[in-house]
């Protein structure tokens, strides 16, 4: 018997992170239940051994449910941090002066090491430090090879190993640290779909990701620093999705300047045609309370109404009390959102022009096909998933299903808006195709007797990135007799 699963009742992904509250094979299929597509792996915390447990419940999740599921590495990034204090949290007074140097001796209230060299080199007077995200605000004075010397603009309690954060400067920081190195070694040899990678500054940071990384994964980059954005359409070039981390932006940034960038992050990757997923406090309250704020859920649509791809819990869900809830309400506002008369209207406001491909034309074709007859479903036939992505780009007002042979490109496609991805068996010819299509739409409930189907593959079959045969058929609603 060929194992089938129900496709999703909406278009937006749910990527949930997983952490002590929800790290057992338990609580992970309760997650997925209640309508996780993806789940997020933070290396921040936690050890390989750890982690390698939770990969492994993820996969033995998928091989009984049958559903391809993805799974995302997050890589910690360079974490900017001041040394120790000798006795103690200090307390620094706003007017007051405060430095920060190379000297290794325990802090006081007037001056703690800093261990990062590279930005001694890069600050310059005027430029701002934030201490603790940015509860502290620093404003430089003076910078020698070995001392900054900093005035007290918002005063405050800092302690030991506290968080830096530099808003007005590229930082010559390479975006992969040893730590991280050794993550993404870990990552690939577990088979993961995703690797992010946070605190991307330059386009040479996703580079040097995606040499490591040798085409093993999908790489996914976090915009949480101002450079980064600056910098987005040269840094999504290389990269296969974007995420608004809107935690560490909102502390670079002030609290208004996050949400146009958030929509500009957005609709730059639709543009561009790869998945955006939009992270960090979306239903921040679920941590310790069963339901949300209305700012919250209102948040939360917003970000399904500018045409994300997929939308993240956090804390929600990696350390809250009611991870469960979260997800179900998550889900809930996607259904709701995407009921309203007006979502698909609203998707539209960003324009996704077609490259000069025949992929891309067809995929236009595609969608304008399902407006005009009113198409119940579209079938991608793909091997890399580039066809699905470019259909997705479109926003249909159809299902989408996404048969695939390879396996690993099902579960990438778990940040897709819409897909439906399934792994089969490659097709042979173009006979094959509109038999499979019609039986595949049948037994996942994708169609019914009279629906029309549009089918999308390339000719020669099973070879990437060779889009090019656009094709409608009928249902006639018994394709599936003779078959198990």
């Amino acid at each position: 018997m060929v194992q089938s699963f129900t496709p999703r009742q909406r278009k937006v992904r749910i990527l949930a992170t997983l952490g002590p509250a929800s790290a057992n094979p338990e609580m992970i299929a309760a997650l997925h239940r209640a309508g996780a597509d993806a789940f997020r792996v933070n290396m921040s915390h936690g050890d390989h051994a750890g982690h390698a447990k939770v990969i492994a419940a993820i996969r033995a999740l998928e091989k009984e449910t049958g559903r391809p599921t993805t799974i995302l590495v997050d890589l910690q990034g360079p974490k900017l941090r001041v040394g120790t204090f000798a006795d103690g949290p200090v307390e620094l007074i706003k007017g007051a002066t405060f430095a920060l140097d190379a000297d290794t001796a325990p802090g006081d209230a007037t001056r703690v090491h800093l261990p990062h060299p590279e930005l001694f080199a890069a600050l310059e007077a005027g430029t701002r430090l934030l201490i603790d995200d940015g509860k502290l605000v620093l404003r430089v004075q003076a910078v020698s090879p070995t001392r900054i010397d900093t005035v007290v603009e918002v005063g405050g309690k800092i302690s030991d190993r506290k968080g830096v954060n530099v808003p007005d400067v590229v930082v010559p920081l390479a975006a992969l640290t040893e730590k991280d190195r050794k993550d993404l070694t870990f990552a690939l040899e577990q088979h993961v779909d995703w690797i992010a990678l946070s605190f991307v500054q330059r386009p040479e940071d996703v580079a040097e990701a995606r040499t490591l990384i040798g085409g093993k994964a999908a790489l996914l980059v976090k915009f949480e620093k101002p450079s980064g954005v600056q910098r987005i359409e040269e840094i999504l070039e290389l990269a296969d999705a974007a995420m608004v981390a809107r935690g560490d932006l909102g502390v670079e940034l002030p609290p208004e300047a996050v949400p146009p960038l958030q929509k500009r992050i957005v609709a730059t990757a639709r543009r561009m045609g790869k998945p955006v997923v939009v992270a960090t406090q979306m239903l921040e309250s679920m941590i310790v309370s069963p339901s949300p704020t209305r700012a919250e859920v209102s948040d939360v649509a917003t970000a399904i109404y500018d045409g994300a791809d997929a939308i993240m819990l956090s804390a929600e869900t990696a350390a809250g009390a009611w991870p469960i809830e979260a997800v179900t309400m998550m889900d809930s506002i996607a259904r709701s959102v995407e009921s309203d008369p007006d979502y698909f209207r609203r998707l539209h406001f960003t324009e996704t022009l077609p490259d000069a491909t025949t992929a891309d034309a067809l995929a236009e074709a595609a969608g304008s096909i399902i407006a005009t007859i009113a198409a119940d479903a579209i079938i991608c036939f793909t091997a890399s998933g580039s066809t699905a992505r470019r259909v997705a780009r479109e926003r249909p007002n159809a299902p989408l299903l996404v048969l695939t042979p390879k396996k690993e490109a099902a579960r990438r496609l778990g940040l897709l808006w819409g897909a439906h991805a399934v792994p089969t068996k490659d097709i042979g010819s173009f006979e094959e195709m509109i038999a499979k299509g019609k039986r595949m739409a049948l037994r996942h409930g994708i169609g019914k007797a009279g629906a029309k189907l549009v089918m999308m593959a390339g000719v020669p079959f099973g070879t990437p990135g060779s889009t090019n045969v656009l094709h409608v058929a009928t249902l006639t609603g018994d394709e599936l007799r003779g078959y198990s």
